[in-house]
């Protein structure tokens, strides 16, 4: 539990505001992706903290977000698949807005969620979830830093956008030029890529923009002084290889830190492993507030402000001299079918435990339809997985030649495989059979499908890919503020 008294004066009762996007993996400027317009992001970045070994537990929304804001592996919290598709928080599983309420925060939640099907239950006092798309999101929370950002009790703001969820609709998001962006490595460079990549690139051009008038409210309210900026995403690339698959591009984020000003912090990179279930252990403890007993998280508290005067807090639980974490954790269970997957993830190697016979890509609905799909070898989404899997990630940092079974790596493997049994015996993690969990898939795929025949002309299938809340499929409170100017003007612009 963090010491209270440790916390100086500037930092108690900071502000803390939490924007995070979609599907967008490190592809920023500011992580060397080539072609990217980020500009305000990338400066973000140079003023802040740039995480650069953070990954999510899990490679899908739902999963990876309930992480993010519970501290808690999917499996302990229980949100081991989309909450669009019936699973949700265990109860008694409290979250990072619940758990600042307790201490006076304010609490605000504007945009995006995908943890519950009833957005209220989440622990905001305020939500707006009406509509998620960046320039809604950003009308909203700068209403209330005008009219309520200042006050005696501080905040937290959580902005969650839409973007850079497929799909990228060119009159949304102007295409970026196909020949003037760098393909990643992990995917083929085709005309097809290329076109799929510009309109991601819209989608990031115009949500980094938004994200830079929240700033300006911010400064303008006069509240940079003493509010944390943090910025992330959930997961990787709504690309093949990289979401819903356990390897780096499937779990590897963005992850950047602002300290309030008056902490002086100089920019700086941290290259310690960070894993999604440390963000909420990090945030208490750099606020001060006790670290609840049942999260999973660690606190990165004093290495993240080691850059920074005052003189950085001491850490919540002691530590010696070595990293906060010298592995992550990650897993799978349920996308859009039973996939169940495990993995321990280290700095010079990765070791993943496919636990159920599936083919090498096993393709969520919306990378199947999209246009890098096609560019595809066919064979991988045929031949079967491997059960074990090990990389050198010091020689073949993109996983392709697997060392399992490699009797030069047997120690390692071994050494790998161990830990990863310890950590599932210790977190609880168990699995149905493999036909129990695939009828499960199936009959909530199922579901969903007999849902799709109601949606409206033109209307997209999957709930995940509509921004506006009254067609998410919530079954909870959307709102608990009056409509803004801006969700009048979007919906007057829509009317014939």
């Amino acid at each position: 539990m963090a010491d209270d008294t440790r916390v100086t004066g500037e930092r108690s009762g900071a502000n803390v505001i939490f924007v995070h996007w979609h599907d967008l993996g490190r592809h920023l400027a500011c992580y060397g992706a080539v072609g990217v317009q980020s500009p305000v992001l990338d400066q973000l970045a140079a003023d802040g903290v740039l995480l650069t070994s953070a990954h999510a537990t899990a490679p899908l929304c739902s999963p990876a977000r309930g992480s993010l804001f519970t501290g808690q592996y999917p499996h302990r919290n229980g949100l081991v698949g989309l909450a669009h598709h019936g699973f949700a928080y265990r109860p008694g599983v409290r979250t990072l807005p619940s758990l600042l309420s307790e201490h006076g925060y304010r609490t605000v939640l504007f945009g995006m969620q995908h943890e519950s099907t009833d957005p209220s239950s989440l622990g905001f006092g305020t939500i707006d979830v009406s509509d998620s798309r960046c320039d809604y999101v950003v009308e909203r929370a700068t209403e209330w830093i005008d009219d309520d950002g200042v006050g005696d009790q501080p905040f937290f703001l959580t902005a969650g956008f839409f973007e850079t969820h497929r799909p990228y609709p060119e009159d949304e998001y102007p295409p970026a030029d196909p020949d003037a962006i760098g393909v990643p490595d992990f995917l083929p460079d085709t005309a097809d890529v290329r076109a799929d990549l510009a309109g991601l690139h819209g989608s990031i051009a115009k949500a980094d923009a938004a994200v830079g008038r929240l700033l300006d409210a911010i400064e303008r309210a006069g509240l940079a002084d003493n509010t944390w900026i943090v910025f992330a995403t959930d997961h990787g690339l709504a690309f093949p290889r990289a979401k819903s698959t356990l390897y780096a591009e499937g779990t590897g984020i963005s992850f950047i830190i602002r300290p309030p000003r008056v902490l002086a912090h100089r920019g700086s990179v941290y290259d310690g492993l960070f894993s999604g279930v440390d963000l909420t252990p990090t945030l208490l403890d750099l606020l001060g507030l006790p670290i609840p007993a049942d999260l999973d998280g660690l606190s990165h508290a004093r290495e993240l402000l080691a850059d920074s005067t005052p003189a950085p807090p001491q850490p919540a639980s002691p530590a010696g001299d070595g990293p906060v974490r010298t592995a992550v954790f990650t897993e799978k269970t349920y996308h859009d079918a039973f996939d169940p997957i495990r993995a321990i993830r280290t700095r010079d190697f990765s070791y993943i435990e496919n636990l159920a016979p599936r083919p090498q890509l096993l393709l969520p609905l919306d990378i199947a339809d999209s246009l890098s799909a096609r560019s595809l070898d066919p064979q991988s989404t045929i031949v079967p997985r491997a059960q074990r899997e090990l990389y050198d990630l010091r020689f073949d940092p993109h996983e392709r030649n697997n060392l399992a079974g490699n009797p030069t790596y047997a120690d390692i493997e071994a050494e790998l495989a161990g830990r990863l049994a310890q950590w599932r015996s210790r977190t609880g993690d168990t699995l149905p059979g493999t036909a129990v969990g695939t009828e499960i898939a199936a009959e909530f795929m199922r579901a969903w499908m007999a849902r799709s025949a109601d949606k409206e002309p033109g209307e997209e299938a999957l709930p995940s890919r509509r921004p506006l809340g009254s067609r998410r499929e919530l079954a909870g409170e959307i709102t608990t503020e009056r409509v803004s100017s801006a969700r009048r003007d979007m919906d007057s612009a829509r009317t014939p």
